[in-house]
């Protein structure tokens, strides 16, 4: 029989109020036919016309001067082809051309799901019991393009959670690009990426073991001079588009979590930011840093990537390397095990694999840990998360795909030593979709991506057919017990 699970009545639905004002581009042919109109008012009638914009857009943005500034800047290698000083432009014709190249996204408009729950770093002023959590979730907009959204939460000594109204505005981060990249990792990870072999080989002959962003767009920029292609320009293209994979993002101190999004900003990732699994990790010293892996989508390849903050205001973003870094499904264990960093994952789509490293970014060597064996786990199985360390060993929630693609969660205990082992696993069902979550962006789907223990429960947070998100609860004892005393597959 399967063990009782609590739901809670708390649900967290998709805002489509929720938006960010992104830059907007058509081409270079009709930008100059807007500029060219808008450079034909007078200064009354810009004015005119900027002036109720920002009135009515400063109540759904931040700074909406500071954005429309930026937009306008974009184009400045546009004004210089059409004989217009940018430096003798005003402000408001600035700002006025900016709108025009500016448009709202709702970032939540189709789905909010997928969540994943750690310990907010600030757990000041709390009752005994209390616990502050920062939930991390999939929001999923216009042309399916998901983007990585915070909010926090506060739990109390019962387990009730109540999730915090989020705030008025959304912000996104300032992006530093000041990478150093390891050449053969940088091309190892292109050949991945599907660019052409030949041109990957003839920027090793060009570049230093080590090399960085500029020095890498000028190596690009003087082979696309010396040697005009327009195939081989596609793919060097791709390289830079590779090279925006590792990046750094600030968000201004005066932003509260839920004004926070991660949103697509590399051409590798354009499609989407996928289930992240954020995972609270000790370091060596006993400090600790949050890391999350996620999917990284273009429409066509996916490559995994490694998110790292110890303050959710400052991340740093780069790619995950090595044959094991491959598919989707990869999470870090919370701590080193034996001296080496260990990761979960799923190489082929099916089974769960485990790995370990000596270097957080790349993975090499995974050791197939579980297959499907179950009915309800025929088609495939992974993991909901890190794992989640117990005194009888790690706790891994899983989930699995059986008949009519219907999604479950269950659960997985391993060897705390040596995670290769897998001391119990159970035969049935944690948490199966219920009428009232089978319907949604995508039928029959209940899935996490990470969970929290609290006053003696796994608190699960769960997407409802990659539409909505709630949470469940179960007794962690009876759940590490029931596992003790399941068998094994073999």
């Amino acid at each position: 029989m399967r063990l009782p699970i609590e739901r809670k009545h708390v649900k967290v639905y998709p805002d489509p109020k929720r938006v960010i004002a992104r830059f907007f581009f058509n081409g270079d042919d009709r930008a100059k036919d807007v500029i060219t109109k808008v450079m034909t008012l007078n200064d009354v009638q810009v004015f005119q016309i900027i002036s109720p914009l920002l009135q009515e857009y400063s109540k759904r943005h931040r700074n909406i001067t500071k954005i429309l500034i930026r937009h306008c800047k974009k184009l400045k290698s546009l004004f210089e082809t059409m004989d217009i000083d940018y430096k003798e432009l005003d402000e408001y014709r600035r700002l006025l051309i900016g709108s025009y190249f500016t448009h709202e996204y709702s970032i939540e408009s189709a789905a909010f799901f997928n969540p994943s729950i750690i310990e907010d770093p600030d757990q000041a002023d709390l009752e005994e019991g209390e616990k502050r959590l920062i939930i991390s979730f999939r929001a999923v907009g216009e042309g399916h393009i998901s983007s990585i959204v915070f909010r926090r939460a506060l739990i109390d000594r019962h387990n009730n959670i109540t999730v915090i109204p989020v705030g008025d505005y959304i912000d996104e981060a300032e992006i530093i690009r000041n990478a150093t990249y390891n050449k053969k990792l940088f091309l190892d990870k292109g050949l991945i990426s599907l660019i052409n072999e030949d041109v990957l080989k003839m920027l090793d002959a060009k570049l230093e073991d080590q090399f960085d962003y500029a020095t890498l767009k000028k190596v690009i920029a003087e082979t696309q001079e010396l040697e005009p292609d327009p195939e081989k320009d596609v793919e060097l293209e791709k390289v830079l588009w590779l090279s925006d994979s590792y990046y750094e993002i600030l968000f201004s101190l005066d932003t509260d979590i839920s004004d926070r999004v991660i949103f697509p900003i590399s051409e590798f990732e354009r499609k989407g930011i996928e289930d992240a699994r954020f995972t609270k990790f000790t370091n060596d010293d006993g400090s600790f840093t949050y890391y999350a892996t996620y999917t990284a989508y273009d429409g066509q390849i996916i490559i995994p990537k490694l998110l790292k903050t110890k303050d959710f205001y400052d991340f740093t973003v780069g790619p995950l390397f090595g044959n094991g870094a491959q598919n989707k499904n990869l999470a870090l264990f919370p701590r080193k095990i034996n001296g080496k960093y260990a990761m979960l994952s799923r190489i082929d789509g099916i089974n769960n694999y485990i790995m370990y490293s000596n270097k957080i970014n790349v993975w090499e060597n995974p050791i197939k840990l579980q297959e499907p064996y179950y009915s309800w786990e025929f088609v495939q199985i992974g993991n909901c998360g890190s794992p989640i360390e117990t005194e009888d060993g790690w706790l891994v929630i899983t989930h699995a795909v059986g008949p009519m693609r219907r999604y479950c969660l269950s659960a997985t205990l391993l060897n705390l030593e040596d995670p290769t082992i897998e001391i119990g696993r159970l035969a049935e069902p944690l948490l199966i979709p219920n009428p009232d979550e089978r319907e949604g962006y995508v039928p029959n789907v209940v899935y996490s991506c990470g969970s929290i223990i609290n006053n003696g429960q796994l608190i699960i947070p769960y997407g409802l057919s990659d539409y909505s998100s709630s949470f469940a609860t179960v007794d962690l004892r009876a759940l590490l017990d029931r596992l003790k005393a399941s068998p094994t597959p073999n």
